[in-house]
């Protein structure tokens, strides 16, 4: 597999520290409020991405953490006269509604910067022996120029590093580069006890640290948005490899951003909109089906339409799923190599587009023309080992993807919906068509849609 590293800005091939085994991190949501379809993309995407290390025969081990103290959710429990942990604890509850929604699974770990103090202080005490970090009034701070490679991950010199740009400027830092690692305790504000006295920790350490607790050291694989860049990562990167003196993460991936009708997507311009919201119209499975038929590294474009456009192409996929099913009832015996050798090419296709870069818009293009030659394979009974091999090919590939997990299960009523069919049938043969358009109706009241097909009757809910 190839992988476009930001690190080095080109396309690498994969070599993962330990053989079959991948450490991989992905920066989590700060649970302050529903996630909104940006931060969906990630989630997706390198939800994605896992589950095809695993495809292909990795032991991955996954870690994602929730930023449960920050400035933002401070600010939102003074507003609404609660507790940080109480806002914290109801929007990551918020989180896991929309989050099994999009059929993202769990990580391996899902830790919380609160639960890790300790970890991070001593993060801390380390770069400040080392000299890496100074404490100031109860506030630490790092000191960016002196690890001679920051911007690295950026590309850019420091002389270029926008100082305001999202940098907290301070009269305490003797550099408007330095960035803060524990923040003093402000009154009114959750804090805990330190070397430095009362407070929190900053944003950047805590993802460091809880790398550094749960993964190691060094790392395969880090993912994230790609305004994560800078300063986020970019400060991630000093701090580890000035606390540990060796190379922190090996590949770099950032998605790329969402548009919304060409417009970045922002609150003032009113075009801000959170998945939940974006699910009550929709659904989820279309959110997801979004940010997976683009390339992750490419721009997105949110659009009604587009949305539209999804939903129909997940549509024509489960009806194919379906007609497989159906397809087995009336299966023959023997075998169809021609056929078998074609679903091997399916499957070359789809793992050569996914092993270029996670390039899950080929993927999807071949899973459509599997499904186009599943379609026109199924036009009359076949032999059930061939259709049973499409079966686990389609539910492989999808698997893959995280995508057709809402098949519905075994209807309840299937056996006497299935009883109803046949006496409709066995009304046609004798000609007694006022019985068979009176079961059909009786069906369609329940809200079951009859089709007429060569190979029998396909029945599926309304």
């Amino acid at each position: 597999m190839r992988i476009f590293n930001t690190l080095t800005m080109k396309k690498e091939e994969f070599v993962p520290l330990q053989e079959g085994k991948v450490k991989m991190y992905a920066c989590g949501p700060t649970v302050y409020n529903f996630i909104h379809i940006g931060n969906a993309r990630p989630i997706c995407v390198f939800d994605v991405l896992r589950r095809y290390l695993k495809y292909i025969g990795y032991d991955v081990t996954f870690v994602q953490n929730f930023t449960d103290i920050d400035d933002k959710l401070i600010k939102k429990a003074n507003e609404e006269g609660t507790t940080v942990a109480e806002v914290a604890a109801r929007y990551i509850k918020e989180y896991w509604t929309d989050a099994k929604g999009l059929g993202v699974r769990e990580a391996d770990y899902h830790p919380k910067a609160t639960e890790n103090i300790d970890t991070i202080i001593d993060v801390v005490k380390r770069l400040e022996e080392r000299g890496y970090a100074y404490a100031k009034d109860g506030d630490v701070y790092f000191r960016s120029r002196k690890f001679g490679e920051y911007g690295k991950l950026s590309h850019q010199p420091l002389d270029a590093l926008d100082a305001g740009n999202r940098i907290d400027v301070s009269s305490n830092k003797e550099d408007p580069l330095d960035f803060v690692l524990w923040k003093a305790a402000k009154p009114g504000e959750p804090s805990y006890h330190s070397p430095w006295g009362e407070g929190r920790p900053g944003w950047h350490i805590e993802c460091t640290a809880m790398i550094m607790k749960y993964l190691g050291e060094t790392i395969d694989i880090h993912c994230g948005g790609q305004d994560l860049i800078f300063p986020h990562h970019e400060n991630e990167i000093a701090q580890a490899e000035c606390c540990t003196g060796h190379e922190y993460v090996r590949y770099w991936m950032h998605n790329g951003y969402i548009n919304v009708d060409n417009h970045k997507m922002s609150k003032s311009l009113g075009n801000f909109f959170t998945v939940r919201e974006v699910a009550e119209k929709f659904g989820y499975e279309p959110i997801k089906f979004m940010m997976l038929q683009a390339h992750y590294r490419s721009p997105i474009n949110y659009t009604l339409e587009v949305l539209e456009q999804c939903r129909a192409s997940l549509e024509r996929l489960y009806n194919c799923r379906e007609n497989l099913d159906f397809a087995l009832k009336s299966a023959t015996d023997g075998e169809d190599p021609g056929f078998l050798s074609k679903l091997d090419s399916r499957r070359g296709q789809f793992v050569a587009a996914m092993d270029d870069d996670l390039n899950t818009a080929d993927a999807i293009s071949a899973l459509f023309e599997l499904t186009r030659e599943c379609n026109t394979y199924l036009g009359s009974p076949r032999p059930r080992s061939a259709i049973e091999a499409a079966i686990k090919l389609y539910d492989e590939l999808c698997g893959v993807l995280g995508i057709l997990y809402n098949r519905p299960a075994q209807d309840g009523m299937a056996e006497e919906i299935e009883a109803l069919i046949e006496q409709r049938q066995q009304a046609r043969k004798d000609r007694d068509f006022a019985t068979a358009d009176r079961i059909r109706d009786e069906l369609k009241a329940q809200g079951i849609i009859l089709e007429d097909t060569p190979q029998g009757v396909k029945w599926k809910r309304a």
